[in-house]
């Protein structure tokens, strides 16, 4: 998988304002930012993301998926 075919698979599923993917196309590192993140815990949030995946972690298509969320707000005071 790419990170432009994991990217379009997630932004399907869940609305995003930003998404950042860096992977060996196995192990993958994401930045997602989304307002259906708003009062939800992490864990809450990773699980969101895992959903968008469904069956795709289960088959090994994507190993492994590490992945930092946040909300607009969060997202817009994050110094870059």
């Amino acid at each position: 998988m790419t990170a432009d075919e994991l990217k379009t698979i997630i932004a399907a599923s869940l609305p995003c304002e930003h998404i950042a993917l860096e992977g060996d196309g196995r192990h993958w590192y994401a930045t997602i930012v989304s307002a259906e993140f708003e009062g939800k815990r992490p864990i809450a949030r990773h699980q969101r993301v895992y959903k968008t995946l469904g069956e795709k972690m289960h088959t090994d298509e994507v190993h492994a998926l590490s992945m930092k969320t946040f909300t607009p707000a969060e997202w817009a005071a994050q110094p870059r």
